[in-house]
C-alpha cells in the first residue's frame, strides 16, 4: 500500500500494520526454529563412524568378552616380539607369510584395484569413490608438487608423489584392520623401501636438471664458502644429502608407527587385564576402553599425517636437487 493510500485510510493502514508486524513475529520464529535445527551430518561423518564402529564390534569386542568369560585367559603383553609375528601361511617354504607380509600384499592388491576401477570407468560426473580419489590425487598434485617444485615439475613428479602418499597411507591404515592389527609399516623394510624411492627420485631429478658432475659439486661444494673449510663441510654436506636424508625419512615413519601399534596394544591390554583383576578394579576397565577408541581414532591420525610428511620431505629433496644453490 502505498504512502497516499495509507494516508487516505488510516483504519487500512493500522490493520495493514498490525499484520506486517505478525508476518515479521512469524518469520522470525520459523528462523529460530531452523536455527534450533542441527545441521545433517555429511556423509563421511557417518562413514567414519561406521568404521569406527566395525572396528570396535570386530577388534575389542571378542578381545573383551574373552577374558570376561574365562578368568584363566592369557592376557597378551605387548612388546617388540609384535613386530616379528609367527608365519600363518606357507611355514618352513621360502613362502612363508606372516600377518604383515599378508598386509603388505593387501594394501598393494587392493590400491591397484582401486586405481584400475576407477580409472577404466571415469565419469564426468563421479561417484563418491571416483570424487575422493580425485580430491586426495588433486592435492598431492597441487597441494604438494605444485606448491614446492612448480606447475610443470610439480605435475611431472606428481605420479611418484602419489605413489608414495597412496602408498605410506595404505600400509599405515592396516594397523587398524581386524586380524591385521598392526601398521605394515611399522617393520623397517616397508619404511627402507619407500625411502630407497624417494632417495632415487631425487638423485636422479638433480641429474637429469643439473647434469651428473655439476648436481654432485651443487650438493658437495656449496658456493661461496673459502675453499679451505671445504675439508669440514664437504663430508658433512655427503652424510646430510646421500645418507641422513634417506634415513631420517624411514627412521621417522618407522618410529611413530611403533609408537602408535604400542599406545593402542597397551590400552588394550590394560582394559583386559583389569577385566581379569578383582571386583573393585572391573570398573576402571571402562576408562583404558575408552582409551583405546581414542587411541585408535589417534592412529588414524597418525596414519594420514604420516603420509603427508613422508610426501611432502620428497617433494622438498627433490627441489632441493633440481634447484641450484
Amino acid at each position: 500500500m502505498t504512502p497516499d493510500i495509507r494516508r487516505r485510510c488510516p483504519l487500512s493502514s493500522s490493520a495493514l500494520a498490525v499484520s506486517e508486524v505478525e508476518t515479521s513475529s512469524t518469520l522470525s520464529k520459523e528462523n529460530q526454529n531452523r536455527a534450533g535445527k542441527k545441521a545433517p551430518k555429511p556423509t563421511w561423518w557417518w562413514v567414519g563412524l561406521g568404521v569406527l564402529l566395525a572396528v570396535i564390534a570386530i577388534t575389542f569386542v571378542p578381545g573383551l568378552l574373552s577374558p570376561a568369560r574365562d578368568p584363566q585367559y592369557v592376557v597378551h603383553q605387548p612388546g617388540l616380539g609384535d613386530f616379528f609375528p609367527e608365519p600363518v601361511l606357507f611355514e618352513g617354504t621360502p613362502f612363508q607369510m606372516s600377518r604383515l607380509v599378508i598386509a603388505r600384499l593387501l594394501v598393494a592388491v587392493t590400491l591397484v584395484i582401486v586405481f584400475y576401477l576407477i580409472a577404466r570407468n571415469l565419469k564426468m560426473r563421479p561417484g563418491r569413490t571416483q570424487w575422493i580419489m580425485e580430491f586426495l590425487a588433486g592435492f598431492v598434485r597441487d597441494s604438494i608438487g605444485v606448491e614446492l617444485l612448480g606447475t610443470s615439475r610439480g605435475k611431472r613428479y606428481s605420479t611418484i608423489l602419489g605413489f608414495v602418499f597412496f602408498g605410506v597411507l595404505g600400509m599405515n591404515l592396516t594397523g587398524i584392520i581386524p586380524g591385521i592389527d598392526i601398521a605394515a609399516s611399522s617393520v623397517v623394510a616397508v619404511p627402507i623401501t619407500f625411502a630407497v624411492v624417494a632417495y632415487v627420485t631425487f638423485i636422479v631429478a638433480g641429474i637429469k636438471a643439473r647434469g651428473g658432475a655439476r648436481f654432485l659439486r651443487e650438493q658437495l661444494f656449496p658456493p661461496g664458502v673459502p675453499w679451505p673449510l671445504y675439508i669440514l663441510l664437504t663430508p658433512i654436506e655427503f652424510i646430510s644429502t646421500f645418507v641422513i636424508r634417506p634415513l631420517t625419512l624411514a627412521i621417522r615413519l618407522l618410529a611413530n608407527m611403533m609408537a602408535g601399534h604400542m599406545l593402542l596394544a597397551l590400552s588394550y591390554f590394560g582394559t583386559q587385564t583389569l577385566l581379569l583383576a578383582t571386583m573393585f578394579m572391573k570398573p576402571l576397565a571402562i576408562l583404558t576402553f575408552g582409551a583405546s577408541i581414542v587411541a585408535t581414532l589417534f592412529e588414524i591420525f597418525v596414519a594420514a599425517l604420516q603420509a603427508y610428511v613422508f610426501t611432502i620431505l620428497t617433494a622438498v629433496y627433490i627441489k632441493m636437487s633440481v634447484e641450484s644453490h
